[in-house]
């Protein structure tokens, strides 16, 4: 039985997260950017016509259950397996399946491979010919940047679709449904929840669609083994069941923003005080402190940045620290870090260089790069030019020597201008020599010429 295959018997007592799957695109929630009326991926699949493509998104974002739609909706033959089970050998015995499925039914065959990211390099290959051919459509899932996952061969004869996190909004809305679905869902309980617990129900979920069916499910059964009240489940009972406090915030979530948006803002605001007490607001209210840990982190390079390159790495070891001893002694390697980030020296120029960068690669596109800093590895390439007139920094004095790193089209940008602040004014010094050289050596090129 392979990943979309299913039966009545294991559709009544499997957990309630496959119970409710979405089995058409109507049923699906979210993801609207992907499947709603008019996209790309929607008319692909109305008129059977897929293409080759990788969804890219976190767990519980639907990857699966999409895969799952477009099995069943598809007049295709389809094939499914996982990277973490399978190897060449199987994806050899597909590849003959594809064939005979062309040569005797004259069906295309999709191959849907879960966990994609986690193929080697050769496993990968083997589905290159493949595709390039059309004798296969590959549908891929992965939780992992592909750029860095997949072999650019097969990425760029993929299309990448970018799956989000469900919101909160769109969470209350399965929650829902499968509360008063009396076939596939809960809906025999006649289950009451309070807005206060379907709101601890999804934030403990994190935007995973399968984990809030899964804290549904488990909030129901210690409801049922405690004894129900009419129906009534309590935010106590839910707490009890997650195993999390629910955040001491507003109902609508709001507060949960306006406490994390005040931290930031005292720590740019470089105010110790104001930073150590909105920390401790946030912990009070029962806050995942891996949430506040990742906001500082980006912070360190956002506000931070080179000003202090220490600041990152302090906010790392206090995401390290804290992993290591938990809570409550967890607390003090939060406090350290927002208290070091606070009064670090500021600086935001990394951020908007970035910024500027992809601006110009929107813009530009994928320039080529410069024959002369390319890398030569074999005669034919040395022949073409590739690396010829590179001048090796460690050659020249101070090791540094002017030459052209960036594309024709960009030459002479400025991305990164280091404030006048902490380490970064160290490096807007030196940054100044760099320059001075740069135009002393252009200067005397344009005198020789003449």
């Amino acid at each position: 039985m392979d990943l979309f295959e299913q039966q009545s018997e294991e559709t009544i007592t499997g957990p309630l997260a496959d119970r409710m799957r979405p089995e058409t695109l109507e049923d699906f929630e979210g993801q609207a950017h992907l499947i709603g009326h008019g996209t790309l991926l929607r008319h692909a699949i109305d008129e059977d016509n897929l293409f080759s493509l990788i969804f890219w998104g976190p767990p519980g974002s639907g990857k699966t259950t999409l895969a799952r739609i477009i099995a069943n909706e598809t007049k295709s033959h389809f094939e499914t397996i996982s990277a973490v089970l399978s190897g060449v050998k199987e994806i050899k015995a597909i590849i003959e399946e594809a064939k005979a499925q062309i040569r005797y039914y004259q069906r295309r065959t999709i191959l849907f491979v879960d966990e994609i990211h986690r193929f080697n390099k050769a496993q990968q290959d083997a589905f290159l010919p493949h595709v390039e051919s059309g004798l296969i459509t590959l549908l891929g899932a992965t939780t992992e940047n592909p750029s860095f996952e997949v072999i650019s061969p097969l990425l760029s004869r993929t299309r990448v679709m970018v799956l989000e996190p469900y919101s909160h909004e769109e969470l209350a809305a399965i929650l829902k449904r499968a509360i008063i679905d009396k076939e596939r869902g809960l809906g025999t309980l006649s289950l009451t929840l309070d807005n206060d617990v379907l709101d601890h129900i999804i934030w403990a979920a994190e935007g995973d669609a399968r984990t809030v069916l899964n804290n549904l499910e488990a909030v129901a059964s210690l409801a049922r083994e405690t004894g129900l009240s009419a129906g009534r489940i309590t935010l106590a009972s839910a707490e009890e069941a997650l195993q999390k406090k629910a955040l001491q915030y507003d109902k609508n979530g709001e507060g949960h923003y306006n406490l994390i948006s005040a931290l930031h803002k005292s720590l740019r605001g470089s105010d110790p005080n104001a930073a150590l007490y909105w920390l401790g607001r946030m912990l009070d209210a029962g806050e995942d402190p891996l949430f506040i840990l990742r906001r500082m982190i980006r912070f360190a390079s956002e506000d931070v940045g080179n000003a202090d390159p220490a600041a990152l790495g302090v906010a790392v070891s206090a995401l390290q620290a804290f992993q290591f001893i938990g809570l409550p002694e967890g607390e003090l390697s939060l406090a350290q870090a927002a208290v070091y980030l606070a009064t670090a020296p500021k600086s935001n120029a990394l951020y908007t260089g970035l910024g500027r960068v992809k601006e110009d690669i929107r813009r530009t596109g994928s320039l080529p790069v410069p024959l002369h800093i390319r890398n030569a590895p074999t005669k034919l390439m040395k022949d073409l030019g590739y690396g010829r007139g590179y001048k090796y920094a460690h050659d020249f004095p101070e090791a540094h020597v002017p030459q052209e790193y960036l594309p024709e089209k960009l030459k002479g940008r400025d991305y990164y201008s280091p404030a006048n602040r902490g380490y970064e004014k160290i490096i807007k010094n030196r940054m100044k020599e760099w320059s001075s050289i740069r135009n002393k050596t252009s200067n005397d090129d344009n005198k020789s010429s003449h």
